[in-house]
């Protein structure tokens, strides 16, 4: 079991930066890999990023490639999501996800074990 605590929304210009941080409790979360999913108002779902249980093999959707780095940093039990380059179409509810296993099972693929609450970005045109 893992629980998931999203931090770091907020309201930013088009072109600014917010990095999301994850607080993750729980045993498993050492060996779980890790993402960021998002929803827009009267969209469906997307995965934004993955990345396995070691940090390594990380996934971007192509709509956030070159402009957001996710990572992790296993001794804090903290993921983060550097957005940079904001654009107002990345208005959403960010989600931290786990998966229980170690890898996501390929780029952009597969469901999350786990969900936080979500935490509301919004970028001003």
């Amino acid at each position: 079991q893992v629980q998931l605590v999203e931090s770091g929304g907020g309201l930013v210009q088009a072109g600014g930066s917010l990095r999301l941080s994850c607080a993750a409790s729980g045993r498993t979360f050492r060996s779980s890999a890790m993402g960021w999913f998002r929803q827009a108002p009267g969209k469906e779902r997307e995965i934004v990023a993955t990345i396995d249980w070691r940090g390594f093999d990380p996934y971007y959707a192509d709509f956030v490639k070159g402009r957001f780095t996710i990572s992790r940093d296993n001794a804090k039990s903290t993921v983060y999501l550097q957005m940079n380059s904001l654009k107002s179409e990345d208005t959403a509810v960010y989600f931290c996800v786990a998966k229980e296993t170690l890898r996501w099972p390929g780029p952009g693929l597969g469901e999350a074990d786990f969900w936080g609450q979500g935490t509301q970005v919004t970028v001003s045109s």
